[in-house]
């Protein structure tokens, strides 16, 4: 008979309906980026360089600084810098495109999101 050795199970992250939500908004602040780069330059140049880099900085920028495996550990005032500067531009994008509506929605959402994940990280 042979047993298996028993190993202690990690730790999972809480995942809650606001963290579901900020993933939401990261993906909709990169398309969004992508979207206005296309949109308001003119094409094929500089419209599919800003088109394609505007979100790969933005990804960039998050992967080395806010995600749960960044390359630079920052703390959560910094992590806020680069949060506001990323959902900033892709609000200012919308409003850019004639679309005000979509951006002060994607604003107002994202600032929500955000404040109440910085009560958390700064509670816990």
């Amino acid at each position: 008979m042979s047993t298996a050795p028993e190993t202690p199970q990690q730790a999972q992250p809480k995942i809650g309906p606001n963290d579901i939500l900020r993933f939401f908004l990261e993906l909709f602040a990169f398309v969004s980026l992508g979207i206005w780069g296309f949109m308001a330059f003119p094409l094929p140049w500089p419209g599919v360089l800003i088109g394609l880099g505007a979100p790969l900085l933005a990804i960039v920028a998050w992967a080395l600084f806010m995600s749960p495996k960044a390359v630079f550990r920052i703390d959560p005032f910094g992590k806020a810098l680069v949060e506001i500067a990323i959902f900033s531009a892709a609000a200012i994008g919308w409003w850019m495109l004639g679309q005000p509506v979509v951006a002060v929605v994607f604003a107002v959402v994202a600032a929500v999101s955000g404040i109440i994940n910085g009560r958390k990280e700064l509670a816990g």
